[in-house]
């Protein structure tokens, strides 16, 4: 038996990096994905992957910081799959800059994204997973949640947040039966990265103790693991998956 069989798993940023990775790995696993992002042609990219795998899979265009957009598509799959078992908060955005120079707009577009959307999807869900006496929600932090980032003041924040966010559902949806965990990851190959020099690569790598970064997949395979039974006891932790980068 995989251990998402017939999981129906809802993954926002789901077509591409990490939440491409983790929608491929659900897929792996039996889930029946449900792969959620801005872009239709990305969107459908994903969903034939997965479809490729065996799985049962559906795509949908969505804006997390629309709230009418999340609400409709969570409609949608409750319609259709009849439950929602698994939420992955993934879409996040990055938009540096340091504090004497970070715009408003830079501040505000990424809290938007990266905290206020994941208030709206779980928000969006939760309602059907309390009266299902069941669910999980998995929520996207980072190493920089933790530990703080040079010129990240608005990621740092909303990765903060997250972690905020995943303490107190862990208290309040416990009782209910849904488990509500983080993960942390540290420096990942994926095309966040495509603008960042070489130079600045290779001084990322010598921070961590494994000296390379890390895979999509080495995400996913958390993910899938906190999704799934084998995790039943494990509720409100933040999971650093980042090569010990600071230890």
């Amino acid at each position: 038996m995989r251990r998402l069989q017939g999981k129906i798993s809802l993954i926002t940023g789901g077509a591409q990096g990490i939440g491409l990775a983790t929608a491929i790995k659900f897929a792996q696993e039996g889930a029946t994905v449900i792969v959620c992002d801005i872009r239709q042609d990305a969107v459908d990219s994903a969903v034939q992957q997965c479809e490729a795998l065996g799985a049962t899979a559906l795509g949908f265009v969505m804006d997390v910081t629309q709230r009418d957009m999340v609400d409709a598509v969570v409609a949608q799959v409750k319609a259709r799959c009849g439950r929602i078992d698994v939420l992955v908060n993934n879409a996040g955005i990055t938009q540096d800059a340091r504090l004497q120079k970070m715009t408003l707009e830079q501040f505000d577009r990424v809290i938007d994204v990266n905290l206020r959307g994941v208030f709206h999807c779980a928000q969006a869900v939760v309602d059907t997973m309390t009266a299902q006496g069941s669910g999980v929600i998995l929520n996207a932090s980072s190493v920089v949640g933790i530990y703080g980032n040079f010129g990240q003041t608005n990621y740092a924040a909303s990765k903060f947040g997250v972690i905020g966010f995943t303490k107190t559902w862990s208290r309040e949806l416990g009782p209910k039966g849904v488990r509500v965990n983080a993960v942390a990851p540290g420096f990942i190959a994926t095309p966040i990265l495509d603008t960042i020099p070489a130079k600045v690569i290779a001084e990322m790598e010598q921070r961590v103790p494994l000296h390379r970064l890390g895979r999509p997949e080495e995400i996913a395979n958390v993910y899938a693991f906190l999704a799934s039974d084998e995790a039943s006891y494990i509720n409100g932790a933040v999971i650093e998956v980042s090569g010990g980068m600071s230890v």
